[in-house]
């Protein structure tokens, strides 16, 4: 009996993603999954990384695209409305606003800070530096109310991998993590991250574990750009949950967190369910 919903994907709106959500529904469907959850990143305003985002006069026609396909697979697959929202300082009271606009199920909150906007705000040529902004960042986006998950929480090691020490930033992390977990928010575990500079899902097992010592639920996304990559790798991110020793994991439907156990999660996934790219 199909359990897990995709929770994060994309639409060719966000201008670097292909495949229209049709495609991504019938990827869901042979994938063996329930739901899926199209988490598009979202308008900015003063055409901020205007280049990875759809406009602010597409947002309405985002939620039509989203309204379209669930009509068309009633009878297959549960089709709902999301949102990957970036967080920054100060981008607060957009964000406010825009999530009132529609209904949503699901809002990932992703600090981005391979975007020149962000470079060019908090990093001065010290990458240590700028990784421990980055985690304070996460810290305040998760404090601001405002999202449900956290996306690929440690994304930044792969903007300057070769300065990516675990051991060095892990008390900055800890503290991120204190934070977080003091209001509830979930954090993902973004399988796409074994397609990025340093190849392994975000965040790693050693921040897993720092999560699981306190209590942070774990909601599956796979970030997929194109259909063939919705669901992929599922079953490799609830092995390494496992191992890290994590029983259950998580979704949102209606902003409100549903938990499924990793054992029955595992076991309601089609045989022919993707595992690589």
């Amino acid at each position: 009996m199909p359990m897990l919903y995709e929770s994060h994907c994309h639409t060719p709106l966000c201008n670097h993603a292909q495949g229209d959500p049709p495609e991504y529904a019938e990827a869901a469907v042979a994938a063996g999954l329930k739901g899926i959850i199209f988490t598009c990143h979202c308008p900015l305003p003063d055409e901020h990384s205007a280049w990875v985002r759809m406009r602010p006069d597409e947002y309405e026609h985002y939620h039509a695209m989203i309204a379209a396909t669930r009509e068309a697979f009633a009878d297959q697959l549960d089709v709902r409305a999301g949102l990957e929202s970036d967080y920054f300082p100060g981008v607060e009271p957009w964000l406010e606003k825009l999530h009132d606009i529609a209904p949503l199920n699901h809002v990932l909150g992703s600090v981005h800070p391979q975007l020149p906007e962000y470079e060019d705000e908090y990093f001065n040529g010290d990458a240590f530096a700028f990784q421990q902004t980055y985690f304070k960042h996460l810290a305040q986006a998760a404090e601001t109310g405002l999202f449900d998950t956290l996306a690929h929480p440690d994304l930044v090691k792969n903007l300057f991998p070769h300065e990516w020490q675990f051991s060095l930033i892990e008390p900055y992390i800890a503290k991120a993590l204190d934070r977080i977990a003091a209001t509830g928010v979930a954090m993902e575990l973004n399988t796409s991250g074994r397609l990025k500079s340093i190849p392994e899902m975000n965040p790693s097992p050693s921040m897993l574990s720092m999560m699981l010592e306190r209590g942070i639920p774990v909601v599956l996304g796979a970030d997929a750009h194109v259909p063939q990559r919705v669901a992929e790798g599922y079953l490799m991110a609830m092995n390494i949950l496992e191992e890290v020793g994590y029983t259950e994991i998580n979704f949102f439907l209606e902003r409100k967190r549903q938990t499924v156990s990793i054992e029955d999660a595992k076991a309601s996934l089609s045989p022919a369910q993707p595992t690589s790219t």
